[in-house]
């Protein structure tokens, strides 16, 4: 693998990191899948507890895969896979023209 690469794939490691898990992989689905919800909703769809449910938001919020919208007291998050998506492109790119 060659250095551009090698540099891209660094900057991919928290991005694989965060979806390593599947709690987070199944609430990314379920945005994706259902829109906008909030924490309830999401818990209402998962086997988890709302801390727990709330700490992977967290992350997946620090990652930039989900954005978050304040209306009142309501927090609303939403999948925000944009930024994500062209730094997997940038990465298979730099693979198919280092090693291809």
């Amino acid at each position: 693998m060659g250095q551009k690469a090698i540099s891209v794939f660094q900057t991919c490691i928290p991005l694989f990191q965060v979806l390593s898990d599947n709690h987070r992989q199944s609430i990314l689905l379920t945005l994706t899948e259902k829109g906008r919800m909030t924490v309830n909703e999401i818990t209402e769809q998962s086997s988890l507890s709302r801390p727990a449910i709330s700490h992977h938001l967290k992350l997946l919020l620090e990652k930039g895969l989900i954005s978050v919208e304040q209306k009142g007291t309501q927090r609303y998050y939403s999948a925000s896979l944009n930024a994500s998506v062209e730094l997997l492109k940038e990465l298979v790119a730099a693979l198919e023209e280092e090693c291809l």
